[in-house]
């Protein structure tokens, strides 16, 4: 018997001696510390599963299934008691990788034909069965080459792909049954832990993302520590379904794709064009106020100046090339290189600077079809993109104003944000003395301003690193739209200079910055975080006129005009149906205002406006109502935009 002691510490500063080889469990149950709240634990600041062995003392914290790391220990879990169903109703199938993931989890299956909805609830049945039976969750150790056989005998070749490409000689694998699947751990210490559970959905996906690889089945699901906490999350999932910006895109008349066209391309019909262009024209003003000089640079450039940039080297994976005259061709996926060379131009003084660009430009990149995405992920989209060029003691002030810019407009569309900062990428380019004073830069302009932020190690361009801007929306979702990126490097390469109060050339600071991102993505953030319902400055149409009966078709054609002579975005519903139905249309539609034309405004020679909400306002002029709504306008937009299309 092993007498020799060691001693835990526990979160709480309380000090246990305890045999060697007492595991994580029971020196957990001999203290009382919540036996049954623990899923798994902290050794040591290293993550371990319960059954872990204690060689040497050390210090000891339980990993709760509702925290951030439990939650997703519990859904990794879930995972493989899912593969394991699958495994035992579909023995022929080959398991690939099943992660936990932000909400849930996936796992990916190589099967004769694809899973269906009723294929998912029987993979569920199983799942309950082997959840009931509580089997133990065993971590196995085993030489590699061991591992590539076990595998390879089973028919797992996706496994051992993964296998010969880890370097370890050996390797960890838990068991549960008679399954076993490849995995570094921790995991739950029985299958029993798992309480409350959903699949969600099926979707091809590609082995590894590579379109050149075989098509695999991935299931999704989640699972949370309660019921409670998975019926809530269900409910967020059916708002979020119902405030779909594909599904809204298509029931509003926005946008829509076509296989003819090719994926990735949104085609805007008139009420999204129009959409996109109120806020193109709201960009175009703010940049301007804020000094900012309007430009725009070619689609296509040549390849040289792509090789010079870097982005050949460390981009051209997301890049489309083409040849004319037997000179290679990039198309832009971004806007610097043309605003360089307009800087280029001519010769600098530092009275120029700073020098501020703005270009809507439209770039393309080349996204896999596998995560292509709506209006979130295409591959062309317009980057409302601006480049400014200071001094280096000009950055700090620059940087604050993108900053103040950032939030001032995000407070107009009524987004809550969150900031990060990501730094160098191993793939990058300049030297690291320039990458310090950049991150310094955007380090320190943030502090300034109190604005908390975390950072992202290794997630910056691969030029310069940026502050991201994470926008959090109705239903507290976030989404990556704008970001201040600041690069030494560029201007190098391309030698910008200024001559500067000494006569000399100087090199200056470029900060790639844009505020809503994207155009498109920006787009279909909004129209799931408004669910379709614009303020009324913004909205496509913003009234529409319906008449009861054909009696007052005469009028309501004149108020339509008096209103678009008045600037009101307007359209008239004059057809002969019935009223209830062109009301619930308009309903659908999401307008803000309805005018229901009858009798009695057509005797009055008024409209009674109702809102979007339902709230019937009295009876008054086409004037009066013009002038109701650009107030409404100014008010919702903090005095930006009133009546017209802008």
């Amino acid at each position: 018997m092993n007498t020799e002691q060691i001693e835990v510490i526990y979160v709480d500063g309380e000090r246990k001696q305890f045999p060697r080889g007492v595991s994580i469990q029971q020196a957990l149950d001999a203290v009382g510390k919540g036996r049954d709240r623990w899923i798994a634990a902290r050794w040591n600041g290293a993550l371990v599963d319960l059954r872990f062995v204690l060689e040497e003392g050390g210090r000891l914290e339980g990993v709760s299934a509702d925290s951030k790391e439990g939650l997703e220990i519990l859904r990794h879990s879930t995972s493989h008691v899912m593969a394991q169903a699958v495994k035992m109703l579909y023995p022929g199938a080959s398991i690939a990788i099943g992660p936990a993931i932000e909400n849930g989890f996936y796992y990916d299956f190589e099967v004769d034909e694809p899973f269906t909805q009723e294929d998912l609830a029987r993979i569920e049945s199983k799942m309950k069965e082997i959840i009931s039976s509580r089997l133990e969750v065993k971590r196995r150790e085993m030489p590699r080459e061991e591992a590539i056989r076990f595998f390879r005998e089973r028919n797992e070749s996706y496994k051992v792909e993964l296998l010969e490409e880890i370097p370890d000689e050996v390797i960890s694998c838990y068991q549960q049954g008679d399954f076993l699947d490849l995995c570094r751990g921790p995991h739950i210490p029985h299958t029993g832990y798992v309480k409350a559970f959903k699949l969600l959905s099926v979707a091809g996906a590609y082995w590894r993302g590579d379109e050149s690889k075989p098509m695999l089945q991935r299931i999704y699901g989640t699972s949370f520590p309660d019921r409670d906490g998975l019926k809530q999350y269900l409910k967020f999932l059916e708002e979020a379904q119902k405030r779909d910006h594909r599904r809204l895109g298509k029931d509003l008349d926005l946008f829509s794709f076509s296989d003819e066209v090719g994926g990735g391309m949104p085609i805007y019909h008139p009420k999204g064009a129009l959409l996109r262009h109120i806020l193109e024209s709201f960009e175009k003003r703010e940049h301007l106020r804020r000094g900012y000089q309007i430009v725009m640079g070619p689609t296509l450039l040549k390849t040289d100046l792509w090789k010079r940039s870097g982005h050949f080297d460390n981009y051209r994976e997301n890049m489309y090339f083409t040849e004319i005259d037997e000179q290679s061709y990039g198309v832009k996926p971004m806007n610097c290189l043309a605003h360089m060379l307009i800087y280029k131009s001519r010769i600098r003084s530092y009275r120029d600077l700073p020098i501020r660009y703005f270009e809507l430009g439209t770039v393309h990149r080349h996204e896999k079809s596998g995560v292509l995405h709506g209006l979130l992920r295409v591959r062309q989209f317009t980057q409302d993109d601006a480049h400014i060029l200071c001094m280096p003691e000009q950055l700090h002030e620059e940087i604050q104003r993108i900053i103040d810019f950032v939030i001032e407009v995000m407070g107009i569309f009524g987004f809550e944000y969150e900031m990060e900062i990501s730094t160098r990428p191993e793939k990058s380019i300049g030297t690291e003395e320039d990458w310090e004073k950049a991150t310094d830069a955007l380090v320190g302009a943030l502090n300034e301003k109190g604005i908390a932020h975390s950072i992202c190690e290794g997630d910056g361009a691969f030029y310069g690193p940026k502050i991201d801007v994470k926008l959090k929306d109705a239903l507290d979702r976030k989404w990556q739209c704008a970001t201040i990126q600041c690069d030494f490097t560029l201007p190098d390469r391309f030698d910008l200079t200024y001559i500067g109060a000494d006569g000399n050339r100087h090199r200056p600071v470029m900060v790639h910055r844009v505020i809503l991102g994207a155009v498109e993505r920006f787009m279909g953030v909004l129209i799931e975080h408004y669910a379709g319902a614009f303020p009324l400055w913004l909205s496509p149409v913003q009234a529409t006129i319906v008449t009861v009966t054909d009696a007052q078709a005469q009028f309501a054609a004149k108020v339509w005009e008096e209103l678009k002579e008045l600037g009101l975005r307007v359209e008239l519903d004059d057809r002969n149906e019935k009223l209830g139905y062109k009301i619930r249309e308009a309903q659908m539609q999401k307008v803000p205002y309805m005018l229901v034309i009858g009798d009695r405004e057509v005797g009055a020679v008024g409209i009674a406006p109702r809102r979007r909400d339902g709230t019937q306002l009295e009876l008054m002029s086409t004037g009066d109502f013009a002038a109701l709504v650009e107030k409404e306008c100014l008010e919702a937009s903090k005095g930006r935009v009133g009546l017209g299309i802008i």
